[in-house]
């Protein structure tokens, strides 16, 4: 038997807590609130970060590495980012341990305590702006714009796998500017490098926008940020760029000579995402089966299963899948041949469906001698029996359409679960159906702050280029003045 998921419509927390585990992407650790990502879950972390590199490097980004260890002063010279981190950060005090004098395992050497504590990473901008001082003296050193892939802690009390983990992967691009312009355009620019990796890659719908004041990152003059809409209709934070204005250039004393001969404060941005798009992937797309994973990140784009009862029939079906796997492979796709002896073709069948393979291919020994083979599409849940002339053409164009079909598919549901609301009473009703509900805010953190009290709704965003809603109205809340429309929803 294949291993059952919980249903969506019975209880989709644990539908997605079952889905992490008996698809083989993740599991707990012995360290509470980490998780251990498992290869198969890795595999798709690793084309996230291929692809999203390569994207990266055609804006000029390169690559670095900065320490896991922050001195704790460096994170008192920026007020509003130690009070946002404070909280998650994990404190390093002593460097070695020692003997139990009684003889009870180890203990912390009281002898070792730090001169200065050491903060884990909860993000580097205190860091690398530290470092950067030492990198930038002239106008001619700028820009300066480099990523690193990295782990980062933030001392989660409530954890969930891949959304909400004390340690996690992602990347951080932090960027420096010799003017306020070029900053803005570059967080502006990689916020749509997200966006774009959502739509093609993830086959996720997302509403680009800025961030409200109350929900910006610690430090930040502006918050640029993707959204996304599960199935539940909960709101996913998918990526975020910041506008960091001369906040860490002044407090890290970071200057550069401007052509004039003037000394100029350095601009500053930075932008990342996190393993939390492995919870959107399978959040957005998932179905009662397991996986559903567009072509374009599946770690195995085609399996393909052989069925056979005769020894002389099994070794003639294989040589026809080795060389469709052949053909497959020069067009750049990754295929498997599940050649297990010690499984049942319909145990194959719904381990890979549960594991979200996009394209399954069976064949018997009739179909062999047919020169047809059997395709089931994971997204559609359907079959066909085509010819085995030009095949691989006909499967490298079903990739394309899957991919495709995947989006629309949950671009379909996100439109049909955004609706304008007018009415506090109403809002209050409607947002705990779930979706994104667009509504006038007056643009105080007061109100937002009250709406959230109340609702446990958030702003998401001010939109930027999708459900725009530029027009004259009044505030959901308070009754004030409003020139556009925001979107609410109660978010992971």
């Amino acid at each position: 038997m294949a291993k059952e998921v919980t249903k969506r419509s019975e209880n989709y927390s644990q539908w997605y807590n079952d889905l992490v585990v008996k698809a083989d992407l993740a599991e707990q650790s012995a360290v509470r609130g980490c998780m251990v990502i498992k290869p198969y879950g890795y595999a798709i972390w690793e084309k996230m970060q291929s692809v999203l590199d390569g994207m990266f490097k055609k804006t000029g980004v390169q690559n670095a590495y900065f320490p896991l260890f922050i001195p704790k002063s460096f994170f008192s010279r920026e007020a509003e980012h130690v009070a946002g981190f404070a909280k998650e950060c994990a404190v390093v005090t002593h460097h070695r341990l020692m003997n139990d004098p009684d003889g009870k395992g180890v203990v912390v050497d009281p002898s070792a305590k730090l001169e200065e504590e050491l903060i884990v990473r909860p993000t580097s901008e205190t860091i690398i702006w530290n470092t950067y001082k030492n990198w930038i003296k002239s106008w001619r050193d700028l820009p300066i714009l480099c990523n690193q892939w990295c782990n980062v802690v933030r001392w989660e009390m409530r954890t969930r796998l891949f959304l909400r983990t004390a340690e996690f992967l992602w990347q951080e691009g932090h960027t420096a500017h010799a003017t306020s312009e070029e900053a803005q355009a570059k967080a502006y620019e990689m916020v749509q490098v997200y966006a774009d990796f959502a739509r093609s890659c993830l086959a996720l719908p997302v509403i680009v926008g800025h961030k409200s004041p109350n929900e910006r990152f610690a430090g930040a003059l502006d918050t640029l940020t993707i959204e996304a809409m599960m199935q539940d209709g909960k709101a996913l934070q998918a990526g975020t760029s910041h506008f960091l204005g001369q906040n860490f250039a002044k407090s890290f004393d970071v200057t550069y000579q401007s052509k004039e001969g003037t000394q100029e404060y350095v601009w500053a941005t930075s932008w990342g995402v996190s393993t939390r798009l492995m919870g959107a992937l399978i959040m957005a797309h998932g179905d009662d089966n397991g996986l559903v994973l567009p072509p374009a990140l599946a770690p195995i784009q085609v399996v393909m299963v052989p069925i056979f009862k005769t020894e002389e029939g099994h070794q003639a079906i294989l040589d026809k899948m080795y060389e469709i796997k052949k053909g497959l492979e020069a067009m750049g796709h990754s295929v498997k041949i599940d050649d297990r002896d010690t499984l049942r073709p319909g145990f194959k069948f719904a381990e890979w469906e549960l594991k979200g393979v996009p394209v399954r291919l069976a064949m018997g020994e009739r179909d062999l001698a047919n020169s047809t083979v059997e395709i089931a599409r994971r997204d559609t849940l359907t079959k066909e029996t085509v010819g085995l002339e030009g095949i691989e053409q006909h499967i490298h164009a079903l990739m394309d359409d899957i991919q495709n079909n995947i989006y629309e598919k949950a671009l379909q549901f996100r439109e049909s679960n955004i609706r304008k609301c007018d009415d506090w009473e109403e809002f209050k009703t409607e947002i705990q159906k779930g979706g994104f509900l667009l509504c006038h805010w007056d643009g105080s953190a007061e109100t937002e702050q009250k709406i959230k009290d109340e609702t446990k709704a958030t702003i998401r965003c001010i939109p930027i280029d999708s459900c725009v809603c530029e027009e004259e109205g009044k505030c959901i809340y308070s009754g004030k003045p409003s020139n556009r429309r925001v979107v609410f929803a109660i978010s992971y």
